[in-house]
């Protein structure tokens, strides 16, 4: 297999439609993302630029060269959004669809939870915490998040991209969510510790973070597919109608402002279910 490897920013349009053009991708997994909560919320104007308009860049990219297939990696903190990163993704959702739409093309979003593992993943922070002898460090008793696997979410990726026509949403079973302290005192165990040797101390839900995430809004049809593990969703609401010009000179115009207010306020203008949180203290 002939691999390449290329760094580029998918924010400079520019270098994106040069790589496209030399390379002429058939398929295109999108998962160029900043996909951290609290961060985005610091940086929001980041979140507008790299997971909006950067989207936007891959998908006109993506046209001009005729791509068959593109798959967007999305997030369950697409769903009813509460943070500029969850809002940011699921305007990026919505871009992926509106192209599909408008070009007949097999452009489709997988949304899913979290992966174990992977960059940022609390499981390898835990045991880190857990080497230095503690605490480990919680944000509250009743966070809950689906987790699954990397092998298993990519697997599930594959299976879905190959199968959209254009448009759709799917959805990769996770099971049921898992509660963070839960998975905490488990790695303590399998450390050979106890909680009274590794404390666990919370320290508050960060702003943006829901106690629980959903797979699909409210309200939401699901319908099974050609897998066991992955569902089709139609989701009847939570998104205002608006071109994608209209889209993109919106954020683009948010964005260059660069604080957080008028951010929140321009996704909330696009996207009728998002209700920013505010920070939680614990008890």
């Amino acid at each position: 297999m002939n691999i390449k490897s290329i760094i580029a920013d998918i924010r400079d349009q520019r270098r994106i439609d040069g790589l496209f053009k030399r390379f002429r991708p058939a398929i295109v997994f999108h998962a160029a993302a900043h996909k951290h909560v609290p961060l985005m919320e610091e940086n929001p104007e980041e979140a507008v630029t790299n997971n909006i308009i950067g989207t936007h860049h891959l998908l006109a990219a993506s046209v001009e060269v005729g791509v068959e297939r593109f798959v967007l990696i999305s997030s369950d903190k697409a769903v009813a959004p509460s943070s500029v990163m969850g809002a940011s993704k699921r305007v990026a959702e919505m871009l992926v669809r509106d192209t599909a739409r408008r070009t007949s093309r097999g452009y489709v979003v997988v949304r899913f939870g979290n992966v174990l593992g992977s960059r940022g993943s609390v499981v390898p922070h835990f045991k880190r915490q857990i080497e230095r002898g503690g605490p480990v460090t919680l944000t509250h008793p009743d966070m809950k998040r689906f987790f699954m696997t990397i092998p298993e979410a990519v697997h599930l990726v594959l299976e879905a991209g190959g199968m959209g026509r254009g448009g759709e949403l799917f959805v990769l079973k996770m099971g049921e969510p898992v509660r963070i302290a839960d998975l905490a005192e488990d790695l303590i165990k399998l450390s050979g510790l106890t909680v009274a040797e590794v404390p666990i101390v919370y320290t508050g839900v960060r702003p943006g973070e829901k106690l629980e995430e959903s797979l699909w809004e409210r309200g939401a049809t699901t319908a099974a597919t050609s897998h066991p593990d992955v569902l089709r969703v139609v989701e009847r609401e939570g998104e205002a109608d608006a071109t994608t010009d209209e889209l993109l000179a919106a954020f683009v115009g948010a964005a260059e402002q660069g604080d957080l207010l008028s951010i929140q306020a321009t996704l909330a203008r696009h996207i009728l279910t998002f209700a920013p949180v505010l920070k939680v203290e614990t008890t």
